[in-house]
């Protein structure tokens, strides 16, 4: 190994080896028998790669790919992040104001979580679990969600090139989707049957509790004896607005445990006046409920409150922090998460249904089928309860 190969593993792990001292003081210490036989192996691989290889390797290039694979091993929401893209989250810039109402996770390529109700992505006709390989002329395989979510926004009238494949189609669709501001979506509300009421949240804003308060009180007195509170494709809102919504319809118990590194486990509970709904819920669960739809939904179904009905939810529950590393880049890194009040993960793991109910599987340009099994499913339950 070359004098100048080993100072640059020097100078490439020092920040490696501070970051692993600092995450020791903040939680479990990583003994030097745990971390030196890691190192050691590292080195070794480095060595390899630069002495034999077939051709010359890019040293800045090796490491990137390296702390990118390190990110992508421990969630799908935690990234390395370049010094550049560390300085774009400290100024808080800006990539533009408007969207087109896609939401993403990483499973080898992007994918999409959800598309907000009549946003651009929706009407385009993506949907939960398409997978985007291509934005712009960037291959997604090596981008991250928080770098592919800034890459989608712009300013409004602007397009955005989409590559994107479904299921085991042979040949990837290409669209080019114009973005827009999108305001905030509130939720909606109508009689789904004889004493069912019916409210869609299509996204968790500081508004949305009070508002779905408001709604459950205009469908009370339309006759409503039971609810359905439809989450699919609901992915959008910070999660402790998924809690303070929950709050409408658990009356006492815990309503969320959060994890944070380093910290007691933090346990959220019902207050004085909580629970003023005490209809019968069911609560509508696809592949696109993620984050404060999934808190709210693990809020009810832990206090016997609601049954939920669809598919397995997305399982992102974990928020996210900038942690700076020496030589200007950084770990954008999941810190702290929320599990269910019983105590189980939802992160990466999602909330399986009480009832399952598969959505029908759409072919790009063709029309999903008449019908919405799943809400009627919900309906047929509800109606039994009341019936009770």
């Amino acid at each position: 190994m070359t004098t100048r190969t080993r100072l640059a593993i020097v100078l490439i792990t020092a920040p490696i080896l501070a970051f692993a001292v600092v995450g020791g003081l903040v939680g479990k210490t990583v003994t030097r028998q745990e971390a030196y036989p890691h190192l050691r192996v590292f080195d070794d691989v480095f060595s390899l790669t630069t002495g034999n290889y077939v051709e010359a390797v890019d040293v800045d290039r090796l490491m990137h790919g390296a702390m990118h694979g390190l990110a992508e091993s421990l969630d799908a929401d935690s990234a390395y992040l370049t010094p550049a893209e560390v300085k774009q989250v400290e100024a808080a810039t800006d990539p533009g104001a408007a969207d087109i109402g896609l939401d993403l996770t990483r499973q080898y390529y992007l994918r999409v979580v959800a598309t907000r109700d009549n946003s651009p992505a929706a009407r385009a006709g993506l949907r939960p679990g398409d997978y985007v390989r291509v934005i712009g002329k960037q291959p997604t395989r090596e981008m991250s969600v928080w770098e592919g979510t800034r890459t989608l926004r712009g300013a409004a009238g602007t397009t955005v090139s989409l590559t994107v494949l479904r299921g085991n189609a042979a040949e990837p669709h290409v669209m080019e989707i114009a973005r827009e501001i999108l305001p905030p979506a509130p939720p909606t509300a109508r009689m789904a049957g004889p004493a069912i009421g019916y409210v869609r949240v299509p996204e968790f804003t500081p508004t949305t509790a009070a508002a779905v308060r408001t709604a459950i009180g205009q469908l009370e007195r339309s006759g409503a004896k039971a609810l359905v509170i439809d989450l699919r494709g609901t992915s959008r809102g910070p999660m402790p607005l998924g809690i303070d919504a929950a709050r409408i319809f658990v009356a006492a118990g815990t309503l969320a445990l959060l994890d944070t590194r380093g910290a007691t486990r933090q346990t959220v509970a019902a207050a004085a006046g909580d629970g003023a709904v005490t209809l019968p819920v069911a609560v509508l669960t696809d592949y696109g409920t993620a984050g404060a739809a999934e808190i709210f939904t693990a809020a009810l179904t832990g206090n016997k409150r609601a049954e939920t009905v669809g598919e397995r939810t997305n399982g992102r529950a974990a928020q996210q922090r900038l942690f700076p590393l020496p030589d200007g880049s950084g770990m954008w890194m999941s810190y702290s998460w929320y599990l269910t009040p019983g105590g189980n993960p939802i992160h990466e793991r999602g909330l399986q249904p009480d009832v399952a109910v598969a959505q029908p599987d759409v072919d790009f340009g063709v029309a999903p089928p008449p019908g919405d099994p799943t809400l009627d499913q919900a309906i047929e339950r509800l109606k039994t309860r009341v019936a009770s």
